[in-house]
């Protein structure tokens, strides 16, 4: 057996920031990664996706100025190439190297509890080792993509974030089965880098159902300004692919079939608890663990197992995971030094307010905190603002093209935001701003005080506010 202060289960983002900053308080910490250090972000999600999106918001951007012609084309190949260099070529060397160099000992294998404080790993060649945590355990697996139970889906090989993000080759027709946040990314990408036909099948009536519904209705005309084929209250009924690789045919619950090169799987994430030996210690096998706000999990004796990023459920994003981390690790090392353990960083306020969220496609979609919808459901005493950032005068300098709206949601009994949503071209970088009025629950009258510039599109914080009244 090998005994460490910490283990930790998983090195995605949430996983190497837990582990570089409770090795950086003096706990000798080991990571055990089944697959690349790094994880699912850094490889199938965030980075590359975001490199594939990058030139066609940037051909859109083109778009909109007078004066300003895309020449041509977005060169594919070149893009493909950059995404394998934003993605180190799936190679995680350097990600190993900056665990070595941060004093965390990286394990390679499968990790699974096997008791408290214990951990069991099986490596590659089929041997298994044992760890055991003086301390803690902290679990950060992450999430899987969801595969709808259709009638040959599976079999028909579908393409999940992964195979999507990893492209080799824009296929001419691909169909995408869902409407979130990988849905409408991809669609858009896989559209701007060449397919011919992008046809989106959506269950729901509404692309982008947990945002404002204005957001998925302005992300909706995009995609059909460029062309892409979405297909409300539509889902595949049977999926077949006669030769592995080659074409498939999507028969529609409404009738007709759809025929294309690829199919993506772009319906939900779970998160990542089979098989992780839960039932050891006395935890439910499947589903999100549950968590309380120092990220322990709850119903397990002495507070020793942490739950931290996707696998607890709160929040799906690369950056919250990394929030809980920091939270999780503060605690822990707090606790191993018989210290106090309440201090304000050491317990998670973000995921209750609400997370950030940007959807990165053309129009953006920057959010923070309640919807209106959830708002009122929670008993608050709701006022709505709402102004259309053309008007503003950096958004009108942005081009002919440009077109935006912004709403904040206002508990009127304490004049404060619950919620603030931009649809934007470009709007990502408004959205911290927003992030820390609802987060520090800053009162309107203080944010009439914070001047934005001039000509700037953050001058719809004061719109906002005079659309308000103040």
């Amino acid at each position: 057996m090998d005994v460490f202060d910490v283990i930790v289960v998983g090195a995605g983002p949430a996983g190497e920031v837990a582990a570089g900053r409770v090795a950086a308080s003096g706990l000798s910490t080991v990571i055990v990664e089944n697959e690349l250090a790094g994880g699912e972000c850094s490889y199938w999600a965030c980075m590359p996706s975001k490199a594939l999106l990058r030139p066609v918001d940037l051909a859109g951007e083109v778009g909109r100025v007078t004066g300003l012609r895309l020449g041509g084309p977005i060169d594919a190949a070149a893009v493909l190439a950059r995404r394998d260099a934003v993605v180190s070529h799936y190679d995680d060397a350097g990600q190993a190297r900056w665990l070595d160099s941060a004093g965390v000992t990286l394990v390679r294998g499968t990790g699974r509890l096997a008791g408290p404080r214990r951990v069991e790993v099986t490596t590659a060649d089929g041997g298994t080792r044992t760890l055991v945590a003086n301390h803690a355990v902290l679990l950060a697996t992450g999430s899987r993509p969801v595969i709808p139970p259709v009638a040959g889906l599976a079999a028909a090989r579908p393409w999940t974030n992964r195979e999507v993000t990893g492209v080799r080759a824009v296929p001419d027709r691909i169909v995408v089965i869902g409407g979130g946040v990988v849905a409408c990314e991809m669609a858009q990408a896989m559209r701007g880098l060449g397919a011919r036909e992008v046809t989106m099948l959506v269950r729901g009536g509404e692309l982008l159902g947990r945002t404002e519904p204005f957001a998925g209705e302005m992300v909706a005309r995009s995609l059909a300004d460029q062309g892409i084929d979405i297909r409300m209250h539509e889902s595949a009924e049977k999926v077949e692919r006669p030769e592995p690789g080659g074409e498939v045919t999507v028969r529609l619950a409404s009738g007709g079939t759809v025929t294309a090169d690829e199919i993506l799987v772009a319906a939900g994430r779970r998160a990542a608890t089979d098989d992780l030996g839960l039932a050891s210690v006395g935890l439910p096998e499947s589903g999100p663990i549950e968590v309380d706000e120092s990220m322990r999990a709850s119903g397990v004796a002495d507070g020793w197992l942490y739950a931290i990023g996707d696998v607890n459920g709160l929040a799906l994003l690369t950056h919250m995971g990394k929030y809980q981390a920091r939270v999780a690790a503060d605690v822990v090392a707090a606790r191993a030094r018989g210290e106090a353990d309440d201090r304000p960083g050491m317990r998670d306020r973000a995921d209750r307010a609400g997370a950030p969220q940007v959807v990165f496609t053309d129009p953006q979609v920057c959010a923070v905190g309640r919807t209106e919808a959830q708002a009122r459901a929670e008993g608050f005493d709701v006022r709505v603002v709402e102004y259309d950032m053309e008007q503003v005068a950096g958004g009108y300098l942005l081009g002919d093209g440009y077109r935006g709206k912004a709403k904040a949601v206002v508990d009127e009994r304490r004049r404060v935001l619950l919620g603030v949503t931009f649809v934007a071209p470009g709007a990502a970088e408004l959205l911290h701003a927003a992030t820390i009025a609802v987060t520090s629950e800053a009162t309107l009258d203080d944010l009439w005080h914070a001047v934005p510039a001039y000509p700037t599109v953050s001058e719809v914080w004061l719109r906002l506010l005079e659309a308000y009244g103040l």
